[in-house]
């Protein structure tokens, strides 16, 4: 069975992450079926330690109501889609990563705000956290997406096999009719006409392994990317606007872009302040 799990607090972030995830899965042939995972964090000390005479935390009864009333409205929205509810209690991220460990979900689906500063910390870390505990790919969804669109998928690009693995993973989730771009950050100041010949052979294999016809790329110059890390992750997402992608791809392998990045502590950033949905996609080959 193919599943995707999404996180639930019924905020407007958590709620904009399931109209996503509906239609993103309406649009494809085989259809997904959807766990909504609310994790309990919040119970205090006068609930947890009451062990001879246990009392149930009022915020329970609560948070099952709102439930059944989110899984009505989407039954009645998407008839096509069933709708699971699961509750646990706990840490968030190590919640979700016992749930993923599991079961074989083909995405953790998250809404996140895209906070900046001491409000991204706490609203933030969510989303950076489950990214980097969970061996299931992550899609970040963030709260301005007005809903879901496939036309130009990016993915940023560094030669690496685990980049063929992500595409994998984003087919399996979404097929694969999209045009693809492929994001080159020249950070080393390498020759165009050298990047211009790998390329070639890159989009040749590609092609070959995953299917994907429409591909297309864009080298984006070192002088964008030798300032400060924390203007790095706003130049990328000046990139995306350029391009006008819908889904950006990133893996995770330690040979990837991705591992560069995290070094200048810039998929934090990245991860806090989402401008695009955004897959976050581990990879076996390193």
């Amino acid at each position: 069975m193919k599943k995707i799990l999404i996180p639930v607090d019924f905020s407007e972030d958590s709620l904009t992450a399931i109209q996503y995830a509906s239609q993103l899965i309406s649009q494809n042939e085989q259809k997904q079926s959807v766990d909504l995972i609310h994790v309990f964090t919040y119970h205090t000390n006068s609930y947890i330690n009451r062990q001879a005479y246990p009392i149930e935390d009022p915020q329970m009864k609560i948070s099952e109501k709102d439930m059944e009333r989110l899984l009505a409205k989407l039954h009645g929205e998407y008839p096509d889609i069933t709708f699971n509810s699961i509750f646990k209690d706990g840490n968030l991220f190590e919640e979700i990563s016992k749930v993923t460990a599991s079961f074989n979900y083909d995405a953790v689906i998250m809404g996140t705000k895209g906070s900046s500063g001491l409000e991204a910390i706490f609203l933030g870390s969510n989303t950076y956290d489950v990214i980097l505990n969970t061996k299931t790919p992550v899609l970040g969804v963030p709260q301005n997406t007005k809903g879901f669109k496939k036309n130009r998928i990016g993915l940023l690009c560094n030669f690496k096999e685990g980049e063929i693995e992500v595409l994998q993973h984003a087919i399996k989730l979404i097929g694969n009719n999209f045009e693809l771009v492929l994001i080159y950050v020249n950070k080393d100041d390498r020759r165009i006409s050298d990047i211009d010949a790998q390329f070639k052979d890159w989009i040749e294999e590609i092609i070959n392994r995953t299917g994907i016809q429409n591909i297309s790329y864009t080298i984006k110059p070192q002088v964008l990317y030798n300032r400060a890390a924390e203007n790095v992750s706003h130049a990328i997402s000046n990139v995306l606007i350029d391009e006008q992608i819908d889904l950006l791809l990133i893996t995770r392998s330690r040979k990837s872009i991705f591992r560069r990045l995290i070094e200048e502590n810039i998929v934090r950033k990245m991860a806090y302040n989402m401008t695009i949905p955004t897959l976050f996609a581990p990879v076996r080959r390193t």
